[in-house]
């Protein structure tokens, strides 16, 4: 896994966690991606060095920086729609976020933009969010 595809993979998970959970820890983090507990450290101190994240000194909670949350929203969104995408393709919606993980990594900003196109025109519907 590419650094970059890492580091976007925490942010994201600390987004969603975040609109799950009143706050996020660490351990929370590693049970969702399924690393272990010393991955998670590494990840969140260079996370906290790259001004991502800020970890509370008292309970440890994890909150995103406001740069953080924008590659967090940004990478969310587009696994959004790659999941929407494939679901529409019949593909279990279970694979489909599993692929739309990987896939939202490495897909440009164009394919992106016209998928979006393409999905708003089929369905009739303007998801501006994404």
């Amino acid at each position: 896994m590419r650094a970059t595809e890492s580091r976007e993979d925490y942010l994201e998970t600390i987004l969603i966690l975040g609109q799950e959970k009143p706050y996020v820890r660490s351990v929370d983090v590693a049970e969702r991606l399924g690393v272990t507990k010393p991955s998670v450290s590494r990840a969140i101190s260079l996370l906290r060095s790259a001004g991502m994240i800020h970890m509370d000194p008292h309970d440890g909670a994890l909150t995103l920086t406001e740069d953080g949350r924008a590659v967090a929203e940004h990478v969310y969104s587009r696994h959004r729609l790659l999941t929407r995408a494939l679901t529409m393709l019949g593909v279990d919606a279970a694979v489909a976020a599993q692929d739309a993980c990987r896939i939202e990594h490495v897909v440009s900003e164009e394919t992106m933009e016209r998928l979006r196109e393409h999905l708003d025109k089929f369905s009739g519907k303007t998801d501006s969010a994404q």
